[in-house]
């Protein structure tokens, strides 16, 4: 392994939302993903986990200094009614979520319903007050880069504080056309929103590529852990590997309860 590639796997590591939306997954393997948060190499940028999850991992992860917890609503259907993301997303803040993520009305968008998205979008804003909002855009289902777009600036027109690719549920991943897109539309509103990758990134190259790319359309300083962002769930263990971090001991579960 180069100097080149462990350089770049730290660098990704302060970059990673650490990612557990597996349906299967209960307290104990949740514990074992959050206790990836903290390493020797550095911290991840976030961790997130469902709705149901938020508290818990709260409880979990070291006070000081916080590692923000980040959660989905909308999810991952990206409907289009605003008063249950008002309602998803005020709960999900008084469990202590400190970032959410967010799916785009995108049928409502592609059958022409704007007024239907831009409800939904005002609604998250509203709701998420000073958290930032990632606004996931379902790359994927968009054939066409000028309705993509036109997704992506009505996003960030509504006040979204990161574009991301793809929830990563229904099989469409992130690719480089469509993130280019994303980071052309950020550029063009002055480059103060952020980007996040996600949906299919396992290695360290492929993570990488997005990084670079970010750079080629923003500028070498423009990301920042604050403002790019990679979500992956598989990324974190190559980049243990490169950098040489071992998994860390599970911490002891906490008591938790599966709401209703």
């Amino acid at each position: 392994m180069s100097g080149t590639d462990t350089a770049m796997a730290r660098r990704l590591l302060r970059h990673l939302d650490l990612t557990c939306l597996d349906e299967d997954a209960g307290p104990a393997e949740i514990a074992r993903w959050l206790a990836r948060a903290r390493t020797p190499a550095g911290d991840v940028a976030a961790v997130c986990v469902y709705p149901e999850f938020v508290l818990f991992a709260r409880r979990l992860l070291p006070a000081r200094p916080r590692i923000p917890v980040a959660t989905v609503v909308n999810f991952p259907d990206g409907g289009d009614d605003p008063d249950r993301v008002r309602r998803e997303v005020r709960r999900v803040l008084a469990a202590g979520a400190g970032e959410i993520d967010a799916v785009l009305p995108w049928r409502a968008f592609l059958a022409g319903e704007a007024a239907r998205v831009q409800a939904v979008l005002a609604a998250l804003r509203d709701a998420c007050g000073a958290a930032p909002l990632k606004v996931i855009l379902e790359c994927g289902r968009f054939d066409d880069p000028a309705r993509l777009r036109a997704a992506a600036l009505l996003a960030l027109d509504a006040g979204a504080d990161l574009l991301k690719t793809a929830t990563g549920k229904d099989g469409q991943v992130a690719d480089p056309a469509s993130a280019r897109v994303l980071l052309e539309a950020i550029a063009s509103r002055g480059g103060r929103a952020g980007f996040k990758a996600a949906g299919g990134i396992r290695t360290v190259a492929a993570a990488g590529d997005y990084l670079r790319l970010a750079e080629r359309v923003l500028g070498p300083s423009w990301p920042t852990p604050a403002r790019f962002r990679i979500g992956a769930s598989g990324l974190w263990k190559e980049i243990a590997d490169v950098v040489g971090i071992t998994a860390p001991p599970t911490p002891a579960e906490t008591a938790w309860t599966r709401p209703a």
